[in-house]
């Protein structure tokens, strides 16, 4: 996409309702949004296709919804309390703060000002348990969820009984005080987090590795995300996490160029020990052929909804000239889109007819998200529904109250059918089938 497109992004989401600025009316709260009533819906879209894939799909995959707040010694054991830091200098005239290792030169990007010398910064929120606000009482906002699945590694294979591989995946809120922010919604210190630990067999850990890293991929190209915006990147040594044997990135081509969208990392084993060490349980599995217990090492497809909204939104985008005038369509996937059907009297000065426009409306809403519009000329209400990437427009007219059929119009060939009205629900329902 061109550059300029991400503030066409920005623009249509305010203007139609997916995503607001939020604490607007006070001037904002930076880089943390609220997503408005077709943003929910998206946003949902994506976690429901994404929990489908890897619970309702699968045989070896549990879903667990674990707490914000954690035990501090979990955030200890994980090394986030002493290494989850950023180098930052502050300018000495505008008082800006920035991460050391994106400054180009070492001078203010804002001011040309003077700078500090570094400082480590934890981008961890802190907070306080209890009544009494003090060094005993703190914790913090987890700044990931997959902490809150090691925990539980015990707890979930008791219960459901799997043997390995297995996995166990949640989609939560994480927390991070990001200094460098923007690009929208790419960067947040609010986000949420779709993630995956996959157990294994230590030798057998490079084989689900290169599984989870061609699953991961084709789930975007799957739901509708263009494969030359896509791409592969591998860490180079250096860029690898202390704990990480290897890790790749799925990244996108936004606007502002390659970034990432998802990261697949071989953990090893090294989560499980440090819990296992610092809180003295044994979070081992054991093995019925060797009759040993095992570590599992760990395979951690991790992905943000943020992220994946803003990819599919500016994958879908799309500006056509039809008739002399332009179309703005967002060609969503049928899975994610925020309104599967619009329904559109086109007479609403006549009773029968907006009575039998509603009656369609209540058949159709119990199963998605259906909207009724009626405040504007026919031509507007299909451009109003290509812009948020409704899938069909259905009209009722006044032929509908004599041969009982309605005109469906489709998103993408802007085609339309005569239906009969009593087959209409069972049509779409076979469509999004």
């Amino acid at each position: 996409m061109a550059t300029n497109d991400m503030e066409k992004i920005t623009s249509l989401c305010k203007r139609r309702g997916f995503i607001f600025q939020n604490s607007e009316i006070y001037g904002g709260l930076g880089s943390i949004w609220d997503y408005g009533p077709l943003g929910v819906e998206l946003k949902n879209n994506v976690k429901r296709a994404w929990w489908k894939s890897m619970i309702y799909n699968r045989d070896d995959v549990e879903g667990l919804d674990s707490s914000i707040l954690m035990h501090p010694n979990a955030w200890m054991a994980s090394g986030h309390v002493t290494s989850f830091q950023d180098l930052m200098v502050d300018c000495k005239d505008c008082k800006k703060r920035f991460r050391e290792d994106l400054l180009k030169e070492k001078k203010c990007p804002e001011c040309g000002g003077a700078l500090t010398e570094p400082k480590k910064f934890n981008l961890m929120f802190k907070t306080f348990i209890g009544s009494v606000e003090d060094k005993s009482a703190e914790i913090y906002l987890r700044p990931e969820t997959a902490q809150g699945i090691f925990v539980n590694f015990s707890n979930v294979l008791m219960s459901s009984r799997k043997k390995l591989p297995f996995g166990i995946a949640q989609i939560g809120k994480s927390f991070r005080n990001e200094i460098t922010t923007g690009n929208f919604v790419f960067r947040c210190r609010e986000f949420e987090q779709m993630e995956l630990e996959y157990f294994t067999k230590p030798e057998e850990a490079d084989k689900w590795y290169k599984y989870w890293l061609e699953q991961r991929l084709n789930w975007y190209i799957n739901l509708g995300i263009d494969s030359k915006d896509l791409r592969l990147r591998e860490h180079a040594k250096d860029e690898l996490a202390h704990y990480a044997k290897s890790c790749h990135d799925i990244e996108y081509l936004f606007p502002m160029g390659w970034s990432e969208l998802e990261g697949i990392a071989n953990r090893g084993d090294f989560d499980l020990k440090q819990h296992s060490k610092l809180s003295g349980k044994d979070l081992v599995f054991f093995d019925d052929e060797s009759k040993a217990n095992i570590t599992p090492y760990i395979i951690e497809p991790s992905g943000g909804v943020d992220r994946a909204v803003l990819a599919f939104l500016l994958n879908s985008y799309r500006e056509e000239e039809v008739k002399g005038e332009k179309r703005v369509l967002l060609a969503l996937h049928k899975d994610l889109v925020p309104i599967k059907v619009a329904v559109l009297p086109l007479l609403r000065n006549r009773p029968q007819i907006v009575e039998l426009a509603h009656n369609i409306v209540n058949n159709l809403r119990a199963d998605y998200k259906v909207s009724y519009d009626d405040t504007a000329s026919i031509g507007r209400l299909y451009r109003r529904q290509d812009e948020i990437g409704t899938l069909y427009c259905v009209t009722v007219d006044v032929d509908s109250l004599e041969d009982k059929k309605v005109t469906i119009r489709y998103r993408d060939t802007m085609k339309q059918d005569r239906i009969e009205i009593e087959n209409l629900k069972k049509f779409i329902e076979d469509k999004l089938r």
